[in-house]
């Protein structure tokens, strides 16, 4: 039986990270300081349930930038997938990697799942809204496609 994940809250500081990004570079919590930033984890890159939530949030990214927000996917595909990914869909975005699941794992978003009545270890799709200082405002685990936007919308109040 594998340890039950770690279970961030609101008001806890955003666990550091440092991975590689599409187009090349890397990005850190650091990098993000001083603004505030949504990070999304899912399972994987060009795969529909993913397809559509990065394309919601491309839709919708200049929502996010007019208050300020940063917006940051993260997934366990090597950056050559990323890279396929963000071209493909035009993403406006930065996208990270996370192959070894260190960073998804300290955010509780890596785990045992049920997919299709098979527990199974994996992405747990989430979602984290970080302050300019680093503190967790907005957490949701096991996060709905569909409503993700209008989730956010809510409770970003953007």
């Amino acid at each position: 039986m594998m340890a039950a994940p770690v279970k961030l809250a609101v008001g806890d500081r955003a666990p550091s990270f440092d991975l590689p990004t599409s187009g090349g570079g890397r990005l850190s919590l650091a990098d993000l300081a001083g603004a505030p930033a949504v990070l999304w984890f899912y399972p994987a890159a060009n795969t529909s349930l993913c397809t559509r939530q990065a394309v919601d949030l491309r839709d919708h990214h200049q929502m996010f930038t007019d208050a300020g927000y940063r917006v940051v996917g993260i997934s366990p595909d090597p950056v050559a997938e990323l890279d396929r990914f963000v071209a493909e869909q035009q993403l406006p975005y930065t996208l990270a990697g996370d192959e070894s699941h260190e960073v998804m794992s300290a955010y509780g978003a890596w785990g045992e799942k049920n997919m299709y009545g098979k527990i199974v270890e994996g992405v747990i799709r989430s979602t984290f809204a970080i302050d300019a200082d680093g503190v967790l405002t907005f957490v949701k685990y096991r996060v709905g496609t569909p409503k993700h936007i209008a989730l956010l919308q809510e409770k970003l109040g953007l």
